[in-house]
């Protein structure tokens, strides 16, 4: 007789492995799944229909409608989907030991945030290694974000100050961790989730080959309600394939002024006339953000054709 072929059933990508991905049902247990070709490309976070197979395997039939899909550029411009609905980006950065915090690539995350309509929360770990004097200015500092609605948290994964209110920060929503190496996104981790070692070994079972690595881009649900997306592929983002419209959109205090410029297609970097110029003379916008949206501007210059 002919095996009986199963409806599809939902399930959430957990992690992906290239050709094979972790899929979770609604009981919570994991499935290693191969992709169907015509379903296209699977990512961690997305919700796909699948059927069950013979084994304990799975095969992804469908790609349900996204929320959202967070992208880095990869070979040749193209760029490389990284995970799908995420409803808020939390980027971890700390103040180096030689210099301030790096505020521009603090922004370019930030543009990220804006351009896919996503949730911003700026975490500074590390906080308990900073001087107080340090800790003074980097506030003082934060504050320009503070004043255009990112929300900024202190914490500490060595002692684990400020996890409580970053846990508030993480209930009821889908997170992707990002920011540059050395920030202690993996010591966050392991706070956040204290059994990350058994859930490793399970994604490792369901992984298909026994395994599971660091670079693979996985998604964690909290015990106090939220899932969070550790993806390493996001120290490499670089706002570079996109244009000059959408990187003014990335500066959300822009917005209030759009279309007060002088010049039409004016971008913002030394035209007569520039409302976001005159906004920076009389205080309202900080004098920081538009050097950085310049620099991003001067690279994207670069990138284009």
């Amino acid at each position: 007789m002919t095996a009986r072929r199963e409806d599809p059933r939902l399930g959430l990508v957990i992690a992906n492995f290239g050709r094979t991905a972790a899929v979770e049902d609604d009981a919570g247990d994991l499935y290693p799944c191969v992709v169907r070709k015509k379903a296209g490309t699977v990512v961690c976070g997305d919700r796909v229909r699948w059927t069950r197979q013979p084994g304990g395997h799975g095969t992804i039939v469908e790609i349900l409608p996204r929320r959202s899909l967070l992208s880095r550029p990869g070979r040749h411009g193209k760029l490389k989907p990284l995970c799908a609905n995420v409803e808020q980006l939390v980027i971890v950065c700390c103040p180096s030991p030689t210099g301030p915090l790096d505020t521009r690539l603090l922004d370019q995350y930030l543009v990220a945030a804006e351009l896919t309509d996503t949730a911003a929360v700026i975490v500074v770990n590390k906080d308990d290694l900073t001087d107080n004097l340090t800790k003074q200015r980097l506030r003082a500092r934060l504050k320009t974000y503070e004043a255009i609605g990112y929300p900024v948290v202190f914490t500490s994964a060595r002692t684990g100050d400020g996890l409580h209110r970053l846990r508030d920060r993480l209930r009821k929503c889908c997170s992707v961790l990002t920011g540059e190496s050395g920030v202690g996104k993996s010591s966050l981790i392991k706070r956040l989730i204290p059994d990350l070692d058994i859930r490793i070994g399970a994604l490792s079972a369901a992984s298909g080959k026994g395994r599971h690595t660091t670079t693979t881009t996985t998604l964690y649900h909290l015990k106090d309600g939220g899932d969070i997306i550790d993806s390493p592929g996001v120290r490499e983002f670089g706002p570079w394939h996109i244009t000059a419209p959408e990187l003014e959109k990335g500066f959300r205090e822009f917005k209030a002024l759009k279309g007060r410029c002088k010049y039409r297609n004016c971008r913002h970097v030394g035209e007569d006339g520039c409302a976001i110029e005159a906004a920076v003379a009389e205080g309202l916008i900080d004098p920081a953000r538009l050097d950085s949206y310049r620099a991003i501007m001067s690279v994207l210059c670069r990138y284009s054709p």
